[in-house]
């Protein structure tokens, strides 16, 4: 299986303000990658570029074997129009003057009016659940049936890539999770190659084949969404994609010592280092006889961890099927831990904290 987008040393600088320093990207044939980051890294821009609305200063876009995009005075620059990519924007954009069907068929020969295209209309809407809709404008819908039409409308022509910016970014949560779902089942069915935006790292997480993190212009990580989260590649990396518990260490061989004791690492090591501990891993318990038998089942600590640090629980915020715990250690520093909810210790309590699992090193 080939790469449907190769993205290589793309560059962009809007004046003084460079917003893609060299970004390197690829998006396989038929797979969902997720390119998550941070307000302004310059996600949208290189959408932009992908898709023929903006001209890099430097390096080359190809879709589907064929250079679309490239710097230099004998650049390459294919129309958008041309391009075969369907872009599905944060506000879905669909026709006002066209109702949910006429949306779907806009870019099929002869609008879709042909037998093959009023099929491939009636397919599209069947996959995203508008089958029902058909005469409604865009006016009459709500936004999660908005955006399903806008990408159905993306859908239709089988383009070579589909690029969706934020397109759940608007819809309240309850929404955004069904939408979302019936999106990525429509997408997945067609076998389409995805190139999915977002900010948001635990629908990048959930979702996408692949993660490309992107900071600062650049794609500082790409990888299956449990290797980026379980091991990213620096510290930004760590603390951007989900709750990150950052500790100086000191590691010999498989363990390392830090604040929290002696802990177990993924890889071996030596020398000064950072270890990265999730909140999952970190495990409070009571102080006092007996408190082992009021932890919940598979929260023990890891062995060899020597005696669990001392702390204060700061604060506690509880989210029904688990609670974000901060606590403060003795040496007054701040961790969150993440807890079953039919434990929660109150603030103002002191706890032990042991580790479960192993740590991650990163760079010191």
């Amino acid at each position: 299986m080939g790469d449907q987008l190769q993205v290589r040393g793309l560059t962009l600088s809007f004046g003084a303000q460079a917003v893609l320093a060299g970004a390197d990207l690829d998006v396989p044939t038929g797979r969902v990658v997720a390119l998550v980051g941070p307000s302004g890294c310059g996600k949208t821009t290189l959408v932009r570029l992908v898709a023929g609305f903006e001209e890099p200063d430097a390096g080359t876009i190809e879709l589907a074997g064929r250079l679309v995009g490239s710097a230099g005075p004998e650049g390459v620059h294919v129309p958008a129009e041309l391009r075969r990519v369907g872009v599905v924007p944060q506000e879905g954009a669909l026709f006002s003057h066209l109702d949910v069907a006429g949306n779907v068929g806009f870019g099929l020969p002869k609008r879709g009016r042909t037998p093959e295209g009023r099929a491939r209309v009636g397919h599209m809407l069947d996959l995203v659940g508008l089958a029902d809709l058909v005469g409604r404008r865009p006016d009459q819908l709500s936004g999660g049936q908005q955006q399903r039409d806008a990408v159905a409308r993306a859908l239709a022509p089988s383009p070579d890539l589909v690029c969706l910016d934020e397109p759940f970014s608007a819809l309240d949560a309850t929404l955004r999770t069904s939408v979302r779902d019936a999106v990525m089942g429509a997408l997945r069915a067609e076998r389409a190659s995805v190139l999915l935006v977002t900010h948001d790292q635990d629908e990048a997480l959930s979702v996408a084949d692949t993660v490309a993190v992107m900071l600062d212009g650049r794609i500082a990580q790409v990888g299956t969404p449990d290797q980026v989260y379980a091991e990213p590649a620096s510290v930004a990396v760590a603390e951007f994609l989900g709750d990150a518990v950052l500790l100086p260490g000191q590691a010999s061989g498989a363990s390392a010592h830090c604040e929290l004791g002696r802990v177990g690492l993924v890889r071996p090591g030596t020398g000064a280092t950072t270890l990265l501990l999730r909140p999952e891993q970190l495990v409070p318990e009571p102080v006092g006889p007996g408190s082992a038998a009021l932890s919940p089942p598979g929260t023990e600590a890891s062995e060899g961890v020597g005696s669990p640090a001392l702390a204060h629980v700061v604060s506690v915020s509880f989210h029904g099927h688990d609670a974000l715990v901060t606590l403060r250690t003795d040496r007054g520093t701040d961790l969150q831990a993440r807890v079953w909810s039919g434990w929660l210790p109150q603030p103002g309590e002191q706890v032990r904290v042991g580790v479960r699992g192993d740590a991650w090193p990163l760079p010191g």
